[in-house]
């Protein structure tokens, strides 16, 4: 039970921050692409890779904190830097093939299912 309010107290922090962020975004550069969405995109991934390497190089911290920054709060911002890491993961242990596919086919066929998705929620 502790682990999840961990995980909630971060992921509440997250996603006012992506909803800040995206706010800000639009108001600053305009609403004509999301300038927001990709700032959270980049900058979670710039973040989770920080977190993690410098907790696995450097730096022990009570496993409450980690779940916290790296599930809740970053979970919430932005599911990218997940996407990012762990398709950069296994191409560093030598899994190319999976990484590759992970990172490439996560571009390439979440628009086809959005599209899907858009059509499925129409037509019902």
């Amino acid at each position: 039970m502790e682990k999840i309010l961990w995980i909630s107290f971060g992921a509440v922090l997250g996603a006012n921050l992506r909803y800040w962020v995206g706010d800000w975004a639009a108001q600053r550069f305009g609403s004509g692409f999301p300038y927001g969405t990709l700032i959270i995109n980049l900058s979670g991934s710039f973040l989770l890779g920080l977190i993690v390497s410098m907790t696995l190089e450097h730096f022990i911290i009570d496993p409450r904190l980690r779940i916290f920054m790296i599930v809740g709060f970053l979970g919430s911002f932005t599911t990218f830097s997940t996407y990012a890491y762990e398709s950069i993961a296994l191409i560093s242990l030598g899994q190319w093939g999976l990484g590759l596919f992970n990172l490439i086919g996560s571009s390439l066929l979440g628009g086809p299912f959005a599209l899907l998705g858009i059509w499925l929620g129409k037509v019902l």
